[in-house]
């Protein structure tokens, strides 16, 4: 098993910054790639960003990309997720989630664990 703990969300204004972390227990790390995942209100969970276990690979929405920077410290067990220049349609609660798909992935029902979720909203 592994648990992951989710923070940092809150409200911030459009074009604010907030970096969400992950904090991840229970089996070894360095055997997961992590993902950052988002669920609006009405709407289905979706992707976000991954990196691998090594931090080699990184992939994005697009629509995140070159705002968002996904980043993992294996000695401390945490995954993050920098996000800047933040829209108000970035408004959603947010996961993180583990895959022992090492490369790491963009579909969901390749994640085995995931978070509670934390709050992010952009007011405009």
């Amino acid at each position: 098993q592994v648990q992951l703990v989710e923070s940092g969300g809150g409200l911030v204004q459009a074009g604010g910054s907030l970096r969400l972390s992950c904090a991840a227990s229970g089996r070894p790390f360095i055997n997961y790639a992590m993902g950052w995942f988002r669920q609006a209100p009405g709407k289905d969970r979706m992707f976000v960003a991954s990196i691998s276990w090594n931090s080699g690979n990184t992939y994005y929405k697009d629509s995140v990309e070159g705002r968002f920077t996904i980043s993992r410290d294996n000695a401390k067990s945490t995954v993050y997720l920098q996000m800047n220049n933040l829209k108000p349609e970035d408004t959603a609660v947010y996961y993180c989630a583990a895959t022992g798909l090492r490369v790491g992935s963009r579909y969901d029902d390749d994640y085995e664990y995931w978070g509670q979720g934390t709050q992010v909203t952009v007011s405009s």
